[in-house]
């Protein structure tokens, strides 16, 4: 990383008192920066990267000019006026910090997944940092921000990608996301950030016309055009994206987002390759997550990721609390208590065998593996906002069943996830939303209409307009101080406190002998692990008593299983 710039084939980084600019532009004959209204030319060498240094102050506002046409520069660190309009030089080398990163083991990790444009009616970087102390005095060891890289218009989820190294403008500026990240550290949170390496949006990406080789023009993803890995300065990149996340702005971690879409046939597959070099960039520990629905193990198995989304806890526990069976439903309505069994001897229920309502045999063993390789959720942005009404499970399913299975997610050996909000029991909903030019808003509705058209379960539901500022807002927080919601944080303060003091020191102390799961009536189960440190065991209802009520007395419970359809229950 000579000079200081972070990647050798791109961006425009400070190197001693001015700025070097790099870009990899095959086919193109002539590249400069353009800086108030003086244009720079850069030199091409033998590799089609084009380079050269130049001098301006830190905030000057620039253009790459690509033969001629004016470009935002691929590898931006800032885009002050939005996605079209010029990039920003950036150098946040100077920020004052005041807190080291946490640095917690993995195993004490409860995550808060969020999205900063809906958890305060501000939707910035700054009202988010406000906002943090509460959950750091629940409990709450982590927070996942949803992509934060620049996307079209004022809002969006965050994963049609445009500017992978812009934080959004829309969120605040770069110093403003270094106080956030600093704020959670003086908490105690680790800050991990979903990044998105497996496409691009439909929207102000001019990769295609810089450097076509960058993708591979034999193959798409379900986002559009795939990446080309084998390239070295894709690669390049990636690797360089990840370093300054973790460097420049202390992000703790990564969650990346369809790593089954990121396919590369070289030697050292890319994600092996961006763990090495994010785990080399940082003194301390860097917590590596997928989200990846082949359910393989093997790169938890080598340690080139920590742990994967647990996506088959979610679907059996929701399964079985709504009954509903579409779609990737299917598979999980047959027996969604024998699914959630095995997901608590196992993690995973999809391990290669062949499944009713399937027609994949997905996954692989994965008993072998410590709990903490697994990330459960009752609820994420995926599982709620690609509903079509994005329904918040306590909508679907009600209070006492959904508190049960709050309870259980968080009391389990598991790393636990809560998509923001649920730790008070939040009932807005959250729906997915967007921001495209209006070349394309239209196509955004009819996909999202059309996304919904086969499933009985939304006949005649008007689905909401993804492209309208209103469902955006309808998504935002509600932040109620109420009794109903006061209830919930107890709950949840309630439930950490117990796994601060009992889960945690058993699950670092390591499994002894498997896992037993089994029924104690058609709807009512039990559970227990045994640690080094001692037994963890369990007893929940989900909507029936059972047919034999546990004979020990709880440490912890809502509701009581020998009385209450749903309830939890939990003995050390």
């Amino acid at each position: 990383m000579a000079d200081g710039v972070p990647a050798r084939y791109w961006g425009v980084a400070r190197s001693g008192d001015g700025w070097r600019a790099r870009l990899w532009a095959p086919g193109a004959t002539r590249v400069a920066v353009e800086i108030d209204g003086t244009r720079h030319d850069l030199a091409r060498d033998a590799a089609d990267r084009f380079e050269g240094y130049l001098e301006a102050p830190a905030g000057s506002l620039y253009r790459l000019v690509v033969d001629d046409l004016p470009m935002v520069d691929p590898a931006s660190r800032a885009q002050p006026h939005g996605l079209f309009g010029p990039s920003a030089l950036v150098d946040i080398s100077g920020f004052r910090w005041q807190h080291d990163r946490p640095g917690r083991p993995w195993h004490e990790a409860v995550i808060s997944e969020i999205h900063i444009g809906t958890f305060t009616p501000e939707g910035t970087f700054a009202a988010a940092a406000d906002r943090l102390e509460g959950l750091a005095e629940l409990g709450i060891t982590a927070i996942e921000l949803m992509p934060l890289n620049q996307i079209p218009g004022q809002h969006g989820w965050g994963y049609d990608t445009a500017l992978p190294f812009a934080p959004h403008h829309a969120y605040g500026t770069p110093e403003d996301l270094c106080r956030l990240v600093d704020r959670a550290h003086g908490l105690g949170l680790m800050v991990l950030l979903d990044v998105v390496y497996n496409h691009f949006g439909p929207e102000g990406v001019n990769l295609h016309r810089i450097a076509p080789p960058f993708f591979d023009q034999t193959r798409s993803t379900p986002w559009g055009a795939a990446i080309d890995f084998t390239k070295e300065p894709v690669r390049d990149f990636y690797r360089a994206n990840a370093v300054m996340w973790l460097t420049e702005y202390r992000i703790d971690g990564f969650r990346f987002d369809a790593t089954h879409q990121i396919q590369d046939p070289s030697d050292i597959h890319i994600l092996d390759e961006i763990s090495t070099a994010a785990r080399a960039a940082v003194d301390g520990p860097v917590y590596l997550v997928a989200e990846d629905e082949r359910n393989d193990t093997a790169l938890r198995e080598t340690g080139m990721l920590d742990a994967h989304w647990n996506d088959d806890y979610h679907h059996a526990i929701h399964c079985a609390l709504t009954g509903e069976a579409e779609s990737y439903y299917r598979s999980f309505a047959f027996d969604p208590i024998a699914d959630l069994l095995l997901a608590l001897r196992s993690g995973q229920v999809r391990q290669g065998q062949e499944r009713a309502g399937s027609d994949i045999a997905r996954g692989k063993p994965s008993g072998h593996l410590p709990p903490c390789a697994f990330v459960n959720s009752n609820q994420t942005h995926d599982q709620v906002g690609n509903r079509a009404l994005g329904e918040r499970l306590v909508a679907l399913a009600g209070g006492p069943a959904t508190r049960a299975t709050h309870a259980m997610l968080l009391c389990l050996p598991f790393v636990p996830m809560l998509f923001m909000g649920e730790e008070r029991g939040e009932t807005r909903p959250f729906q997915f939303f967007a921001d495209p030019g209006e070349d394309l808003a239209q196509a955004y509705r009819d996909g999202r209409r059309a996304e919904f058209a086969g499933f009985s379960a939304f006949a005649g539901a008007t689905v909401p307009d993804p492209t309208s500022p209103a469902t955006r807002d309808a998504s935002r927080l509600g932040w109620a101080d109420d009794d109903r919601a006061r209830g919930w944080l107890d709950l949840t303060r309630r439930c950490l406190a117990f796994r601060r003091e009992h889960v945690v020191p058993r699950v670092a102390s390591g499994l002894v002998g498997d896992p037993e799961a089994w029924r104690t009536g058609p709807r009512s189960i039990a559970a227990e692990w045994r640690f080094a440190a001692g037994r963890l065991r369990i007893a929940a209802n989900l909507g029936a008593l059972p047919d034999t009520p546990p004979d020990w007395s709880p440490d912890l419970s809502e509701g009581d299983p020998a009385l209450s359809p749903f309830a939890f229950a939990m003995s050390t």
